[in-house]
C-alpha cells in the first residue's frame, strides 16, 4: 500500500467506521520521526517514551478538532513540543533544583545511557546543545536536525520567523565557543 498523504489519513480518521485505523495509521507514520525529535529535547530514552505517550494521547484527543489550517505534522510537532517543555518543567519542579541542574543530569545521562549509540562526537554536540538555554535548543534541533523551514517552525513555537531565525544563529556561535572549549 502507497503511503497515504496526511488529507487522506484525516478522512480515514474522521469517518466513525475507520477512525481507530486512521489513527493508528497516522501514528505509524509519525511515531519514529517524533520519538527522535522528543529524544534531542528530553534525552532520556524512557522519558522520550512517556513524552511519546503523552503526545499520541495529546493528539487522539485533540484530532477531533484539528481544523487542517497547518500541516498535520507542524500540528504533531507542536504538541511533541509542547510535552517535552512539560516533561521538562516537571522534572525542575519535582526535584526542586534549577535548570542548569536539570541539564546537567541530562548530560550525565548521556555516558550511561544504553540506547545513545552515537560516537564520541555526537555526545560532545549533544552535551553542548544541552548547555543552550532551551528555546535555542528546540530551534536548533528542529532546523538542524529535523530541517524544519522557518515558518513551520513559526507555527509550532507560536513566534515570528524573525525571532526564530536569531535563536538559531546565536544558538550556532554559542555550539561553536562550547565545542571548541572542550
Amino acid at each position: 500500500m502507497a503511503e497515504l498523504n496526511d488529507t487522506e489519513l484525516i478522512k480515514i480518521y474522521r469517518n466513525p467506521e475507520t477512525k481507530h485505523y486512521g489513527f493508528n495509521l497516522i501514528a505509524d507514520k509519525y511515531k519514529e520521526r517524533l520519538y527522535w525529535h522528543i529524544r534531542k529535547i528530553v534525552i532520556v530514552h524512557d522519558d522520550a517514551d512517556d513524552v511519546l505517550q503523552n503526545t499520541l494521547i495529546k493528539a487522539w484527543n485533540g484530532l477531533k478538532s484539528f481544523r487542517e489550517q497547518s500541516g498535520l505534522y507542524t500540528w504533531l510537532y507542536k504538541i511533541a513540543t509542547n510535552e517535552c517543555i512539560t516533561h521538562l518543567n516537571k522534572k525542575r519542579s519535582r526535584y526542586l533544583v534549577p535548570i542548569v541542574d536539570v541539564e546537567k543530569e541530562l548530560s550525565n545521562s548521556l555516558e550511561t545511557d544504553p540506547w545513545f549509540d552515537g560516537n564520541e562526537l555526537q555526545k560532545k554536540l549533544q552535551k553542548s546543545l544541552l548547555k543552550l538555554p532551551e528555546k535555542q535548543r528546540i530551534v536548533f534541533n528542529l532546523r538542524y536536525f529535523e530541517e524544519m523551514p522557518y515558518e513551520e517552525m513559526s507555527k509550532v513555537l507560536q513566534t515570528s520567523e524573525g525571532a526564530l531565525k536569531a535563536s538559531f544563529h546565536h544558538a550556532m556561535k554559542k555550539l561553536e565557543i562550547f565545542l571548541n572549549d572542550d
